[in-house]
């Protein structure tokens, strides 16, 4: 695909899929496989296999059966998963079915979880899966690092999406309550170690090997030592290929199986740009959202300026180094937008500004906190409602919403009162007209919505 749809698609970015930087990922992770593959009470304990067909370790290949301590649990330094220190993470690939993107993103909170007589305190990130732009999967994940440097998992709260609506919440578990917690990642990973970041059969399960060690793979930026490579056995059996990567955590993932992959675009603060605000990225930000009202005008004149400017201030900003699958994702959005103002048609013109706006938030991101880029992706997706409520489209609606509230539940920390209250009120109007399919009513508390973020 392109990286842009018509007006009935979304914003287009790049399922949980897999969860997890070229595009040659794909030839990365071959090459790695051919050249890198050369006691106490268990809290994982040594379960059975879910289904008779998974074949797993014996528990004598296991690092994850000594029972963990927690004295500084939210305090994670492990390297190969730096959550404490990642504020958020952009990942992007495609399956069989279109493009899908991720956000990973560390929540300003903590969750205490009761286990094995002990209360430990976890670490909340918000993990967003979009299937052609379009919600996927809300999921909030629990971690906590043990005293000897490895991180463990306690859990997760998921929500799955078909067509906008709450499908089910399937994955969903929590330590202490269904099972034990697992190790997501070893303190100091070696080749053949097995651990099991979830183990409740019949409920969740994976099993990890660990493949290789001290890799090089390309990054945003260059080139990465230290990095992981392992494979992943889930309870359903579709083998996933991984790669960890120091200073952004899981760095790609790939389901031959679903023609699956998925890779990091960029991370902050890894990836962030010192010195503060683009300009030159505030002028694009400027200009998709002036493109957006042209064409809303039916202001042709105006859109086709707008679209050149668009294209000289990339040109400028790219000349100074953009992490390629960001780059990349641009370029597409950036010819879809001048082909869609050719068109002077108003619905394809502002889906494809929508669509570019959204991947120049990724721009921000170098740049600005991820609170603030946060509230401007709501704002792009406020810009969204109103293009789906023209089209009449309720499903786009309520996935649209669900959008919206994720990306509230990651940036409320950052309002102030009156205006986070103002925020509040027009989401939960959105909610209702969406639901109700009251397309007048969702398009005005879509307005609502942007004059509430104005000057935020």
């Amino acid at each position: 695909m392109d990286g842009t749809l018509d007006h009935q698609s979304g914003i287009t970015t790049p399922r949980r899929c897999p969860r997890g930087v070229p595009l040659a990922g794909l030839a990365l992770v071959s090459a790695l496989l051919l050249s890198g593959c050369g006691g106490g009470t268990s809290p994982a304990g040594s379960s059975p296999a879910p289904e008779s067909a998974l074949q797993t370790a014996p528990d004598s290949a296991r690092v994850d059966l000594e029972v963990p301590t927690f004295s500084d649990p939210t305090n994670i330094t492990n390297p190969l998963f730096p959550i404490s220190g990642l504020t958020q993470v952009v990942q992007v690939g495609s399956d069989a079915d279109g493009t899908l993107r991720q956000e990973v993103t560390l929540l300003a909170e903590t969750k205490t979880i009761d286990w094995d007589g002990q209360q430990i305190d976890t670490l909340v990130s918000q993990f967003a899966a979009y299937g052609d732009g379009r919600v996927l999967e809300v999921a909030r994940d629990f971690f906590a690092q043990a005293d000897d440097g490895s991180v463990w998992y306690f859990g997760e709260d998921v929500e799955n999406y078909v067509d906008g609506v709450l499908d089910n919440t399937a994955g969903t578990w929590l330590a202490g309550k269904d099972g034990p917690p697992g190790m997501i990642m070893p303190a100091d990973p070696q080749v053949g170690d097995v651990y099991r970041p979830e183990n409740i059969p019949g409920l969740v399960f994976e099993e990890v090997v660990v493949k290789a060690v001290d890799e090089t793979v390309e990054g945003p930026q260059g080139q990465i030592t230290g990095a992981l490579l392992i494979e992943e056995h889930p309870m359903d059996g579709a083998t996933e290929d991984k790669i960890f990567a120091p200073g952004y955590g899981e760095f790609m993932a790939r389901v031959l199986s679903e023609d699956e992959l998925v890779n990091v675009s960029l991370g902050v603060p890894v990836d962030a740009v010192p010195g503060g605000q683009s300009a030159e990225v505030d002028q694009l930000s400027a200009a998709t959202a002036d493109i957006y009202t042209a064409a809303g005008a039916q202001d042709w004149t105006a859109v086709t300026a707008l679209a050149s400017s668009v294209q000289t201030i990339w040109t400028s900003y790219r000349a100074n180094g953009v992490p390629p699958l960001t780059a990349e994702g641009v370029d597409g959005a950036v010819e879809a937008l001048m082909t869609a103002a050719d068109t002077q048609q108003t619905a394809p013109t502002q889906q494809a500004a929508n669509n570019l706006a959204y991947l120049v938030t990724d721009l921000q991101l170098r740049h600005e906190p991820p609170a603030t880029v946060n509230l401007g992706r709501m704002d792009v997706l406020a810009r969204q409602v109103i293009v789906d409520a023209a089209a009449e489209q309720a499903g786009f609606l309520t996935g649209d919403a669900t959008h919206l509230e994720a990306l509230w539940a990651r940036t409320a920390h950052s309002v102030a009162g009156g205006a986070a209250s103002g925020i509040d009120g027009a989401l939960r109007n959105l909610r209702a007209a969406a639901e109700s399919a009251d397309y007048t009513a969702t398009a005005g508390a879509a307005q609502a919505l942007r004059q509430a973020l104005t000057g935020l």
